[in-house]
């Protein structure tokens, strides 16, 4: 019992972090010097490292490259202010308690300080350090206030510009999401961080405000203590305690000026990759600014009655360091230009290909003509990146998995109006639209016509006519549906990602709705992949339930089916017909009508019980299947017949055949007749209510 005792004590002791109490220690010592009188030694000591951190955080201050690699100074702001406002109470209770004793009572620090600044006089003592003070809190702390409240308001004003801009790059596929993630997080610190310089400059002014008072405690208090307590005359009490405050102030005020120079640094910082030295070096060091300051400063060193060597020596220390910046310049200059020879002569040579070379393809892609381009541009009103992402939001929450960015670029080898739309390297959509006009599409009845350019809507093949703007309002009372050229693109864009869904579904993307799954359910994939199927038949699965315009949303549905047929088959087309009547009732859901009726096209059941003899005759499911020309002719023809009558009544097309010869017939009139859906008699819920509205016929030759 009491090892075990004692290795726990050991484990809890070995996670603990000692620097976990820098900051509760330092809270202590800013308690105790508030109320427990310190000794002289122990001040010197405090004072000492008083400014010693002061000026870590000026020259950290200086390196810093953009203000929130210092996220931490604002409190660290708040507890050096803290440190030296406790340090000025335990010294100015030493002061008025022991200052009669000497001008050593609070310390050598305080008693160095104030006898090197009053220098035997202490009116013009008195005056220095007011003007210290002046400096302080009328220059360096108003300004730096000023600037953060400033910089506070500019950064709220421009967050939601600034995540639009991010919102836009992730959209066009110039970022992904974990550098959109990272850019968000950054923007909201920045707001954070300004936010508090706004409150921390606040911490200073009141410091400096402190002082005075401070100053003026201790000179008149020191004043009556001396003369009234401890017997001294007017003179020695005001040489000591003059002596003792002004030391005192001065030991205070040096920290507290760095630390406002230091909140200047930080506020005014403007954001790059260099430090504030390595920054200002690079721009004063002009050459041209410094022969003209050369210039004139001999100018004025010629002038009867100005000192001349003073003048005439700064003249010429300009002109010397504007002629080392030339030839500092030169040396760069030089080395480019030989790079550029270099690179020039490397390219003459032939150069051997490598890896490098190749180019992943984007997964998605959308190429625009240069008269396009002003639909990209948010500046100029383009709607186009906000309606790319509308597609991707609404297709991602449709089919089931997060569909990738569409990388939009321009590209000049096709016409200045014209898109491509491209899958995987391979454009599977192209179209035109006219910038600055509207897109008034026919849908099947209107009821005049319009004046314009007459067209097609590339998503659908629709008659449509471009018209002007002010031309919109006319053209809906006709009847007509009018979109802007940026809808237009983007419906065309989310029909050809729907129709080609499988394409976009790749084992990574199966990977992570697996791993979503696993954290509610851990166990039902565990016993999936990879022990009872592989990723890639999973994939395969998945695919198909895509090209059947089935989403895959309901994955627990999905994996626990896969877990009880896997044992059957490890055929993904065999899976897929397993799959699919587990989901019919959300297959069917999207397929019935106001009065929650699935309305339905049939086969002849002559022509179902041919197409079973021809499944047969092939080998079954999965096997080649040869059909008479002329038979598969009238059947498609009856399909498209039969669909179009349908979708004239306002109805969806819907056929419905046996379970044998769905997945077949499916991949038969998907190019064929891609309105048409196809279920199988298994996917229709028990208790759906269904109508036959029409019966498909193919009539053989006798």
């Amino acid at each position: 019992m009491t090892t075990l005792s004692l290795s726990t004590i050991r484990h809890n002791l070995s996670r603990f972090n000692l620097n976990d109490l820098s900051i509760p220690a330092l809270v202590l010592l800013i308690m105790g010097m508030l109320v427990i009188p310190m000794p002289a030694m122990l001040l010197d000591v405090l004072f000492t490292f008083n400014i010693a951190s002061s000026v870590l955080i000026i020259m950290i201050a200086i390196g810093t490259r953009k203000p929130l690699e210092f996220s931490s100074f604002p409190s660290v702001l708040l507890f050096a202010t803290m440190l030296r406002l406790a340090l000025n109470v335990a010294s100015t209770r030493v002061i008025l308690v022991n200052g009669h004793e000497g001008h050593e009572a609070a310390g050598k620090v305080v008693a160095a300080f104030g006898e090197f600044v009053i220098g035997g006089n202490y009116v013009v003592g008195f005056i220095i350090f007011s003007i210290l003070m002046i400096i302080n809190f009328i220059v360096v702390t108003k300004g730096a206030g000023r600037v953060s409240e400033v910089n506070a308001r500019f950064t709220l004003d421009a967050m939601p510009g600034k995540q639009m801009a991010i919102d836009a790059d992730l959209n066009a596929g110039v970022i992904d999401q974990e550098t959109a993630k990272r850019r968000r997080a950054e923007l909201a610190q920045e707001s954070d961080f300004f936010g508090s310089m706004d409150g921390a400059s606040k911490f200073v002014s009141g410091d400096a405000v402190a002082g005075l008072l401070i100053l003026i405690i201790n000179l008149v208090g020191g004043l009556a203590i001396g003369i009234g307590q401890h017997g001294l005359s007017l003179g020695d009490a005001g040489r000591i305690y003059t002596l003792l405050t002004i030391g005192d102030g001065l030991v205070a005020q040096i920290p507290s000026l760095l630390l406002s120079l230091a909140t200047a640094i930080v506020v005014t910082r403007v954001t790059t990759s260099e430090s504030m030295t390595e920054q200002a070096t690079a721009q004063l060091g002009d050459p041209t600014a410094l022969f003209v300051t050369s210039g004139i400063m001999a100018i004025l060193g010629v002038v009867p009655g100005m000192p001349h060597l003073v003048f005439i020596s700064l003249s010429a220390g300009s002109a010397a360091l504007g002629f080392m910046v030339l030839r500092k310049q030169a040396g760069p200059a030089a080395s480019a230009a030989a790079e550029v020879a270099e690179a020039a002569a490397a390219l003459e040579q032939p150069k051997e290909l490598d890896w490098e070379d190749l180019d992943q393809v984007d997964l998605v892609g959308l190429e625009i003509g240069y008269g396009l381009i002003p639909l990209v541009n948010p500046e100029t009103g383009g709607q186009l990146m906000t309606r790319v992402k509308g597609v991707r939001k609404k297709l991602s929450a449709e089919l089931g998995f997060l569909v990738q960015p569409v990388r939009i670029r321009d590209a000049l080898s096709i016409d200045p109006d014209s898109y491509h739309i491209v899958l995987k390297g391979v454009v599977r959509g192209r179209g035109k639209v006219k910038v600055g006009h509207e897109l008034a599409i026919n849908p099947g009845q209107v009821y005049g016509a319009l004046e314009g350019t007459p067209t097609q809507e590339p998503a659908f093949g629709l008659e449509a006519v471009w018209i002007e703007p002010s031309q919109r309002d006319h053209a809906r009372t006709l009847g007509y549906t009018v979109v802007d050229a940026s809808t237009a693109i983007a419906t065309h864009l989310n029909k050809v990602l729907r129709d080609n869904a499988s394409d976009l579904l790749s084992h990574d993307d199966v990977q992570q709705l697996l791993d979503k799954l696993t954290a509610k359910s851990p166990k039902l994939v565990e016993d999936l992949v990879p022990g009872k199927l592989s990723l890639g038949v999973m994939t395969r699965t998945l695919q198909n339930l895509l090209n059947d315009s089935v989403s895959i949303r309901d994955m627990r549905t999905i994996v626990e089916t896969l877990s009880e047929v896997s044992a059957r088959t490890q055929d993904p087309d065999q899976l897929t017909s397993m799959v699919r009547p587990r989901l019919g009732r959300m297959i069917v859901q999207g397929l019935v009508d106001d009065k929650n009726t699935l309305s339905v096209m049939t086969l002849d059941p002559g022509l179902e019980q041919l197409l079973h003899n021809v499944l047969q005759q092939g080998g079954g499911q999965g096997q080649p299947v040869v059909m008479e020309p002329g038979l598969a002719e009238r059947l498609f023809g009856a399909l498209r017949e039969g669909t179009k009558a349908v979708e004239e009544l306002g109805q969806a097309a819907v056929l419905v055949v046996s379970p044998a010869i769905r997945p077949w017939l499916a991949k038969a009139v998907r190019h064929r007749v891609s309105e048409l859906m196809i279920l199988s008699y298994a996917e229709i819920p028990d208790d759906q209510a269904v109508k036959v509205i029409h019966t498909v016929h193919a009539e053989t030759k006798k």
